[in-house]
């Protein structure tokens, strides 16, 4: 493929002490975020939900860790750039659902991007 990019193992690694800055857009205005990706050390820890759990609580479950993922991600771009914090785990669930959804998205759709780049290089 011409002129692919492909990152380097540095610039992959520095991902995860890198603020990364996000924007959707919601109700005709922007809602701008930072975030910053995690190590696996940092990843949220969670038990493993009963194989025999009902859909929905499976359902539940999965919402609360990936609600979890992307509050450590938030919180770990606000440690290191308090002076753009705008969400937080505090204001979080205060937030319509949809936004949340559509912020949750966009976090996950760019870390695809990344994850897209490292297989195809």
């Amino acid at each position: 493929m011409p002129n692919e990019e492909v990152w380097t193992i540095e610039e992959l690694v520095a991902l995860s002490d890198t603020v990364q800055h996000g924007k959707v857009e919601y109700r005709g205005k922007t809602v701008n975020f930072q975030f910053c990706e995690l190590t696996e050390a940092e990843e949220p820890k969670v038990n493993m939900i009963d194989e025999n759990a009902t859909p929905d609580e499976k359902n539940d479950f999965y919402t609360k860790v990936g609600t979890e993922r992307i509050l450590s991600m938030i919180g770990k771009a606000n440690t290191k750039n308090p002076d753009g914090i705008l969400l937080d785990a505090d204001n979080w669930p205060s937030l319509p659902t949809s936004l949340r959804f559509s912020i949750s998205t966009e976090i996950l759709s760019l870390n695809e991007e990344v994850a897209a780049n490292f297989i195809n290089g």
